[in-house]
């Protein structure tokens, strides 16, 4: 039995309800700002996402352990053709995305980007069944 349900994954930033319209463009669903500092995102059929100040937010370097390593990062399904990952990651980059790694590109089934605020995220291509 499990001792407690997993309620957000909680994002630092230094804007959060920008950082939360970044990625409900990304995943869907609307952000509700609870107060200045501390923002939810819902996404559908997908976890809540909340988004809290952090003035001074020192972002991780991808793919460096040795300096301020990730602590985690986030995974979206972006279709399952090279023809969506494409589509999904020239919107990304359009909102503010950057990419962090693009190291055999054209290979890997998935791409990694910081969010404006500095956090990893993947797009993935998954073959759906």
């Amino acid at each position: 039995m499990a001792v407690a349900r997993l309620r957000s994954v909680v994002l630092d930033c230094p804007e959060p309800l920008e950082l939360a319209r970044f990625y409900a463009r990304i995943g869907g669903g609307t952000p509700r700002e609870e107060d200045p500092d501390w923002v939810v995102l819902q996404i559908p059929d997908g976890p809540r996402l909340a988004f809290q100040r952090a003035p001074g937010l020192t972002p991780p370097e991808w793919p460096r352990a040795d300096r301020n390593a990730q602590q985690f990062h986030l995974d979206f399904d972006a279709g399952s053709t090279w023809e969506e990952l494409d589509a999904a990651e020239e919107e990304v980059l359009a909102m503010g995305a950057r990419v962090l790694d693009r190291e055999d590109y054209e290979k890997k089934d998935f791409r990694v980007y910081a969010d404006p605020a500095g956090h990893p995220f993947c797009l993935c291509r998954i073959e759906h069944s």
